[in-house]
């Protein structure tokens, strides 16, 4: 079953051994990809909507995966149990993240890897996480398409960290590398046009852009 290079990354990234929760499922693809990859990986894919998880259950009988992949109907951590210590959310909105997480901290605080790859305000979706106990202990830019999306992989425990490091994700600091320029001129070009479309009145707006523009100028025209 073909997967796409995002879910493919996610997946690589999940360590051996790992009972995850795939939180907003869609059809499964990522969780079949995980037990496929013979690692004693078990999986609980779920999601909010009776249809999605009905192409899941399709997919994963076709897979032959049935005993493998346990499909679970609910809102965002409710359908944790105690046994999983691996959850995902990718694809979603920053803050929608945000609110998943928020919405049950008693949970949160249960899980021991937080799996991430939000599609806007990662730097709030950054802060929000270590703010509620995690640290950052991996992150990837992947590149999907015409697209390039960070994934971050957050533990329990706490770790202090700059504005920089924020902004830009303090492993990706020290990894950089071309996909890190390619993704960061693209932020850089996207915040110079929004502050020639920005109406001049919207002065705190503007001069948020303008410091982050001073900031990737920076670090990507040292």
């Amino acid at each position: 079953m073909k997967i796409n290079d995002r879910l493919k990354k996610i997946g690589d990234l999940v360590e051996a051994n790992s009972f995850c929760l795939d939180v907003g499922c869609d059809h499964a693809l990522l969780d079949i990809y995980l037990v496929k990859r013979n690692c004693n990986i078990k999986t609980v894919a779920s999601d909010i909507k009776e249809g999605p998880l009905e192409q899941a259950r399709a997919n994963i009988k076709r897979e032959k995966l049935e005993d493998k992949i346990e499909l679970r109907l609910g809102n965002g951590l409710n359908t944790y149990s105690d046994s999983i210590d691996t959850v995902i959310i990718s694809g979603m909105g920053g803050r929608n993240i945000i609110g998943i997480l928020k919405n049950n901290l008693k949970v949160t605080k249960k899980i021991k890897t937080l799996i991430i790859s939000p599609n806007n305000y990662l730097e709030d979706v950054k802060r929000f996480c270590c703010k509620i106990g995690f640290y950052i202990d991996n992150e990837e830019l992947v590149r999907d398409k015409k697209f390039i999306y960070q994934i971050i992989v957050l533990k329990r425990g706490k770790k202090k960290y700059s504005k920089k490091d924020y902004f830009f994700g303090p492993v990706l600091l020290e990894k950089k590398g071309a996909l890190f320029n390619d993704y960061y001129e693209r932020e850089l070009k996207s915040r110079e046009i929004l502050l020639q479309i920005l109406p001049k009145n919207f002065i705190m707006k503007r001069r948020q852009t303008r410091k982050e523009v001073k900031v990737l100028e920076r670090e990507l025209r040292p």
